[in-house]
């Protein structure tokens, strides 16, 4: 099983946990809500759970082209020539991707077996996510 889904907006990277003065841990709202919108967008795209053992993924951070470029350093932006090295950082960016999309596309993330991570310019900045199930014969 394949399942290909699309998250809209600029990527975001999971932000590290807060701690209160008083030594409670706590999730940043901003980490909350694109949690929250990486769940809506799977439930509403794809819907259901891959029942597989085993997960090949694939994550491609599309970040939007700067409103100051030229024309020229834009056209290699969009061929891919130039590449986005801006924050947030990639692995940041799969963790929050991954960790919204557990209990709902997969029972655990630990069956993630295979990531594959990139990040590219775009005029629509979102995240593609491809989620293939392994199946063992």
């Amino acid at each position: 099983m394949i399942v290909e889904f699309k998250i809209p907006g600029k990527p975001m990277a999971k932000q590290r946990p807060r701690v209160t003065r008083s030594g409670i841990a706590y999730t940043p709202k901003e980490t909350k809500n694109y949690e929250n919108l990486v769940k809506l967008c799977y439930m509403e795209q794809v819907g259901e759970m891959i029942e597989s053992d085993a997960i090949y993924a694939s994550i491609i951070a599309l970040y939007p082209i700067p409103k100051s470029t030229s024309k020229k350093k834009r056209a290699m932006m969009m061929q891919g020539t130039i590449r986005p090295v801006v924050k947030p950082d990639l692995d940041n960016v799969a963790k929050s991707v991954l960790d919204a999309l557990n209990g709902i596309a997969y029972k655990d993330d630990s069956s993630i077996i295979q990531l594959k991570v990139s990040k590219w310019y775009d005029d629509e900045p979102r995240v593609e996510v491809v989620l293939q199930g392994v199946t063992y014969e």
